[in-house]
């Protein structure tokens, strides 16, 4: 008969898994993008305009996100002299955010035979692998710095990060939102790297072949 689930070791290793999550390796991804020919300094008012959220399974509460990215950004763009108006109010800068999450269910087995063979040919051809699951849940935020006169992208932060608890993930996305303006507006030497890896991608696209 199958073997009954070992509950001491399903424990530990939800713990194992927890622990890992919880690592470094777990810290948000951040990434920036930037229109490297436009003039930052002239910006000097933004209005917020919302978002569109992706939210599986509701794992975050879209109005409590959608109050945390903008207290956020506000806070941001405003220690750096622009000033916050209505929308009707032709602000230099509009702010729009997208997010996402999901969840993801992972099987793991437990194969640890003891140095033995598995013994599970011939008539002992049965399957004794004791299963596992652990749910992992992802969270992605990409806040977009439109230029109104050009009604085109002047700057873009993207955040990737692990959700271990919801209850704590306003929080994080405060500081990671923080963090990621560290890097508003570009210097000079942004918007050369910028404009070097536009070239590195424009490069790449026309050597793709044609469909």
């Amino acid at each position: 008969m199958p073997l009954e689930p070992r509950y001491g070791v399903l424990a530990a290793l939800v713990a194992l898994v927890v622990a890992v999550l919880a690592s470094p390796a777990a810290l948000a991804k951040s990434s920036v993008d930037l229109n490297p020919d436009l003039d930052f300094s002239k910006y000097k008012t933004f209005a917020f305009i919302g978002g569109v959220e992706h939210l599986a399974m509701l794992q975050v509460n879209p109005h409590q996100l959608r109050d945390t990215v903008h207290d956020a950004v506000s806070r941001e763009l405003t220690k750096r002299g622009l000033k916050e108006v209505r929308r009707d109010e032709n602000p230099d800068l509009v702010v729009r955010y997208l997010a996402e999450s999901n969840s993801q269910v992972n099987y793991a087995g437990n194969e640890d035979w003891g140095g033995f063979d598995r013994f599970t040919v011939d008539w002992w051809a049965w399957s004794y692998t004791l299963w596992y699951t652990t749910t992992t849940r992802e969270g992605a935020l990409m806040i977009d710095l439109i230029d109104v006169a050009r009604r085109d992208l002047a700057w873009r932060l993207f955040l990737q990060q692990k959700i271990l608890n919801v209850d704590k993930l306003p929080e994080k996305i405060g500081a990671e939102i923080a963090k990621g303006f560290e890097s508003y507006p570009p210097t000079e030497k942004d918007k050369q790297d910028a404009r070097k890896e536009h070239a590195k991608h424009s490069s790449k696209t026309q050597k793709s072949p044609a469909p």
